[in-house]
């Protein structure tokens, strides 16, 4: 019955253990637990974006064949959720910082201002998103052995 769902099951769990790990690492870099990194997967150590599609494109492949079209449609959408997570998501995060920065150089602590602060971790440099490929692929490999034996 499992394996039934495994396609789905397998991606969504990449994504759980890649949003684990990146709360591991932002909670040793700080020296105390960073919980909102558990569910905020924009920006970080590794991409989860990259991992959960690089995840469903590798159990689309071991499932499908690698020669397949249900292979080669999910690893378009991969190719483009990493060149987007390096390049406008990543100029975003920075066009936020730099916002952040005039805001905080204009106005002092107290003006009050009815602004947020904008979310700065939006991209990937080009090995967080490596990262992501790498767990994607380790942990559909894993997981379907797993599952093959159930």
């Amino acid at each position: 019955m499992i394996n039934n769902y495994k396609l789905v099951i397998i991606p969504i769990l990449s994504l759980i253990v890649c949003q684990i790990i990146k709360f591991s690492i932002e909670s040793i870099k700080s020296k105390k637990l960073k919980w909102g990194r558990l569910f905020n997967g924009s920006g970080g150590m590794p991409s989860s974006h990259t991992s959960f599609s690089t995840s469903l494109t590798t159990i689309m492949g071991l499932e499908f064949g690698f020669d397949s079209a249900f292979f080669a449609i999910p690893l378009v959408f991969t190719l483009i959720v990493a060149y987007d997570s390096m390049g406008l998501r990543m100029q975003s995060g920075k066009q936020a910082e730099a916002i952040n920065m005039i805001v905080d150089e204009l106005f002092d602590d107290n003006v009050k201002l009815n602004f947020v602060r904008l979310k700065e971790e939006l991209g990937h440099r080009p090995l967080e998103v490596l990262g992501g490929i790498v767990l994607g692929i380790t942990v559909s490999i894993i997981l379907n052995i797993i599952f093959s034996s159930i």
